[in-house]
């Protein structure tokens, strides 16, 4: 017989049995080692000391190379990396071109050229008039292209009809795109991006097949007049191009951790373009989506950003010359007095934000635990039909939300035609010198603030139950329209206030003789922020973007105020945010850096085995057959098993990867002669001598990772989590005295936290 673990050892260069040297095959690593499983998270430390190897192996090559050839090779990828920011630049470009034709496609159609929208149908027209500068020739509804009439009972029932019909077309193919061809292109993208940044791998997500469904789609879904935004799917989109670029270099390809960097730099470079805000997208990814973000990530971030905000420039998507749609120029200051309405207006946006978040995940919870859930394309056909039917006869609901955004937003002028601007102007009134110039609001305003209160109710109603649906959804825009309607209603009530009491202690001092006091679309824009905060939680990154998406430097302080006060506000009621919130319910395996773990418990109360469950599965380090390794991964599904002397003394020597184990045997078989289901596997240095009659061993040191990470039994859990948090563990071993106790996945951290916070653990789903 062949002893397993006895005799004589040979060194690595020495003949076993005249077999040869059995680490031979495995000098170097074999095909697809050191990789992971769909649904499985990445090996943060294995990837940054692959990576550490591989630096060294460049620098070794580099003694030896010219300056010449290494300026090449980095002109080179510089050229390639400007090449997917300029792409995901183009493709945000030509999404906002296609959304505003789509999206007057509903009402009308220019006869001139059919691919212009309304607003470039009429630039170059000569017949436009002041009055009616919105209207020209070449543009023409559809009633009055079928029957001649712009006005009258039959006109509006026909363009109700057609507007109703186009929305329900655009939406009907964007969700049979979606579930035909590419299922993960529905939803914003930024739960799941935020989940694959944390190391969590999700195949085909950033594939080319949800870049190009996602791109098209994303155009149908927001033309089609659902309540939901583009700059969402745009993080998605731009991530989609750098995870194409990735796979061009094997440098990235190869290592999911520097792969993550590129992913990190491509989100920054999808909020510039969403935005127009370069430096708001880098603080975006900072401190919303990353999870590991070093100084070159930062560097690379902004690289990213200017590249994607400089080609959206260039295209010129807005015809303003702007980066933005919402740039404004406000003439009047802010005063220490309207803190407090901003500060009313934080608060309105913290208490929408988790009325929000709840009931969106109340609903989306009934989705996927109830039939519903097996019907999508009815419900965005539904949902489409109800936003269409009841935002048609109200002005502010009909049109785009961008635009309604950039109409509350717009500071009234001379040359303004809004009913948000009719106000009385009477040459003739007499007041005195020192009073406040204000104008008294006119007819058109009252009528606008009714049909805003009614629009108000009817995007925080629809946005609850579209956000979620199959197709591409985006948050930004509907939130930001819900504050910034709640904030112009507040800003007129202050105008008018201000104007009818003007003679209140608080407002002589508050306003100067000859200047406005009040200017309502500042309002509107800290409700944005506002509201925008509330439902996202962000903070430093959401007020970058207000100021760099309005141009309005001067007023970070309300806009800071405001985000603040969400923030704390919403949390009172729930300290996570939208995205986290789905990321829960989607019950991906999520580390939150932002939660608190204060628990008194301690590594023995979580790892496994405990008290009543079968012994841990571990190797041993030779005595082994590859006939048990074999049965050991077909009767298990862990990831990976721990390496011990032997099984009575259970001395820790390190950790193998279920997936790289089963590739070598694998490759043994197919590559190694000798290599039978008898063969021992060594994972020691040496190896004894056998007889020659014993089948060739098989030696696998080569995968076996010698440095497992370990923490005692008597840990403090508080502790594991923070490791595993900040060092992106997939498993902790659990020792005491270099004898293995159990082991601690990052799986069973997230349920024995869930656990400890009465939520069911179960919930986590993916390993």
């Amino acid at each position: 017989s062949c002893p397993l673990a006895a005799g004589p050892s040979v060194t690595p260069g020495e003949e076993v049995n005249g077999w040869g040297n059995p680490m031979d095959l495995f000098d170097e690593p074999f095909p697809d080692v050191s990789t992971y499983e769909d649904f499985h998270t990445i090996d943060w430390l294995r990837e940054k000391s692959r990576d550490t190897d591989r630096h060294r192996k460049v620098r070794s090559r580099r003694v030896t190379s010219s300056a010449r050839d290494v300026f090449t090779c980095s002109g080179k990828r510089t050229m390639r990396a400007c090449a997917f920011v300029c792409c995901a630049g183009t493709l945000a470009g030509v999404i906002d071109l296609a959304v505003d034709w789509m999206t007057d496609l509903k009402e009308g159609v220019c006869l001139s050229a059919l691919w212009y929208s309304h607003e470039q149908c009429c630039w170059t027209s000569n017949e436009t008039t002041f009055d009616d500068r919105d209207k020209c020739p070449q543009w023409q509804t559809w009633s009055e292209l079928m029957t001649g009439h712009a006005e009258g009972a039959g006109a509006y029932v026909l363009n109700y009809f057609l507007y109703v019909l186009w929305a329900l077309f655009f939406a009907f193919l964007a969700v049979s795109l979606v579930r035909v061809f590419a299922p993960y292109a529905c939803g914003s993208g930024i739960p799941e991006i935020k989940t694959i940044l944390s190391g969590f791998i999700i195949r085909g997500y950033l594939g080319k097949w949800t870049l190009l469904i996602k791109t098209v789609t994303l155009v149908l879904a927001v033309s089609s007049g659902l309540s939901l935004g583009k700059e969402g799917p745009l993080v998605h989109v731009a991530c989609c191009c750098g995870n194409l670029f990735s796979s061009l270099f094997s440098k990235y390809s190869k290592n999911e951790g520097k792969r993550r960097e590129v992913l990190s730099a491509a989100a920054a470079a999808g909020v510039s373009v969403a935005f127009g805000a370069p430096i708001g997208g880098v603080l975006f990814s900072l401190e919303e989506v990353s999870y590991y973000f070093p100084l070159k990530t930062l560097w690379r971030s902004f690289f990213a950003a200017l590249v994607a905000a400089f080609t959206l420039r260039s295209i010129n998507p807005f015809g303003n010359n702007r980066l933005v749609l919402f740039y404004v120029e406000y003439h009047t200051p802010w005063y220490m007095a309207e803190l407090v309405p901003f500060i009313l207006l934080g608060v309105f946006g913290g208490v929408w934000g988790a009325l929000f978040i709840r009931a969106n995940i109340a609903w989306c919870r009934r989705r996927k635990t109830t039939r519903l859930g097996r019907y999508p394309v009815l419900e965005v056909i539904a949902v489409t039909a109800i936003t269409a039917v009841v935002a048609f006869p109200n002005p502010y609901t009909r049109r785009s939300t961008s635009q309604l955004i950039s109409e509350l937003f717009n500071d009234c002028g001379p040359l303004d035609s809004s009913r948000l601007c009719d106000y009385v102007n009477d040459p003739n009134m007499t007041r005195p010198v020192d009073d406040i110039p204000d104008r008294p609001a006119g007819p058109g305003v009252y009528t606008a603030i009714w049909q805003l209160a009614l629009a108000l109710i009817f995007k925080i109603v629809v946005t609850i139950f579209t956000f979620g649906i199959k197709v591409p959804s985006g948050l930004f825009i509907p939130s930001m329209a819900v504050g910034a309607i709640a904030g112009r209603i507040m800003g007129i009530a202050v105008e008018q206030m201000a104007y009818h009491h003007h003679d209140w202690i608080i407002f002589k001092k508050w306003c100067r003789p000859g200047a406005d006091c009040v200017t309502p679309g500042l309002y509107a824009m800290v409700g944005a922020a506002a509201c925008l905060g509330g439902v996202t939680r962000m903070t430093v990154s959401l007020v970058v973007i207000m100021f760099e998406l309005t141009g309005g430097l001067e007023y970070i302080v309300p806009l800071m105020a405001a985000a603040v006060t969400s923030k704390w506000v919403g949390d009172a009621f729930g300290r996570e945010g939208i995205y986290e919130a789905h990321i829960q319910l989607n019950g991906y395996p999520f580390l939150d850096t932002k939660d608190e773990f204060t628990h008194r418990t301690l590594a023995a109360d979580v790892m496994h085995p405990r008290r009543g469950e079968p012994p841990l599965a571990v190797l041993t380090q030779d005595g082994t057959t590859v006939e048990d390794v074999e049965e050991l991964i077909k009767e298990t599904d862990y990831n990976g098993f721990p390496v011990v002397v032997s099984r009575k003394s259970e001395r820790l020597i390190g950790f193998v990867q279920r997936r790289d184990l089963t590739l070598a045997i694998k490759n043994a078989r197919q590559k190694q002669e000798g290599v039978v289901s008898n063969s021992v596997v060594y994972f020691t240095e040496e190896m004894p001598l056998l007889p020659p009659s014993c089948p060739q061993p098989l030696k696998l040191r080569c995968i076996l990772n010698l440095s497992p990470f370990t923490v005692t039994d008597h840990t403090p859990m508080e502790t594991v989590v923070d490791i595993f948090r900040k060092l992106g563990l997939r498993q902790c071993l659990v020792t005491r005295s270099g004898r293995l106790l159990g082991i601690i996945t990052k799986k069973d951290v997230l349920r024995h936290m869930a656990q400890m916070m009465n939520q069911d653990p179960d919930s986590i789903m993916f390993n």
